[in-house]
């Protein structure tokens, strides 16, 4: 099991393409035109095309499993709440904090919180995670 402890943190940071929007929603089959179409974009509050709230959170998954608790994580549970949006060129940053080990299980709980380029808080949430023994 690896050795983690309160307070220890993590980070992952990734610019988030067209080419990578264009590719999620080709995986997932979420073709909303807020994620594709520029001219339809245009039309919503936002202005101009988003990425997909999960491709961002995506990368707290990318960090559970690479940087802590690392390789052989899996999640149980993951909160998320989607406070801000994501456009094409942003660069995310996710960052992972141990806030909870329980003592009979190798099972943590972490906050999970993305901002990006210009220290914005995109996501935020809690994952629990079953850490490799």
């Amino acid at each position: 099991m690896p050795t983690l402890n309160i307070g220890q943190k993590a980070t992952r940071t990734q610019t988030i393409t067209d080419e990578m929007i264009r590719t999620f929603a080709a995986l997932t089959g979420d073709s909303n035109p807020v994620h594709l179409d520029d001219a339809f974009a245009a039309t919503t509050r936002f202005g101009r095309r988003i990425a997909h709230g999960m491709l961002a959170a995506s990368l707290i998954s990318a960090a559970l499993a690479n940087d802590l608790p690392g390789p052989g994580t899996v999640y149980l549970s993951q909160s998320i709440q989607f406070k801000a949006p994501v456009f094409p060129g942003d660069t995310i940053t996710a960052i992972i904090e141990v806030k909870s080990i329980r003592n009979d299980k190798p099972i943590a709980i972490l906050t999970t919180i993305c901002v990006n380029q210009e220290n914005v808080t995109i996501i935020e949430g809690e994952a629990a995670v079953l850490m490799s023994s």
